[in-house]
């Protein structure tokens, strides 16, 4: 199973849809706020060197913004 780390905000609609698509295809994933937790938007920053979200850390490979087709294929969906 990946290890899937979503760096995202409450109001991000981008995010929303991201949460929404790893659960229709049942990734387990870890929710970081960075609007609540600024430990987590540093490490965010200095990952993927983004200030914007939703960015997915999975498995150490960075994808910015809700990209479908790079994180099917990060996941192994295609």
């Amino acid at each position: 199973m990946p290890n899937v780390k979503l760096y995202s905000t409450s109001t991000c609609h981008y995010c929303a849809m991201a949460k929404e698509f790893l659960k229709k295809n049942n990734i387990q994933y870890e929710n970081l706020d960075v609007g609540m937790n600024r430990e987590a938007g540093k490490e965010m920053v200095n990952k993927s060197g983004q200030m914007g979200v939703p960015v997915l850390d999975i498995d150490g490979e960075i994808i910015v913004g809700f990209d479908k087709d790079a994180i099917s294929k990060a996941l192994d969906l295609t």
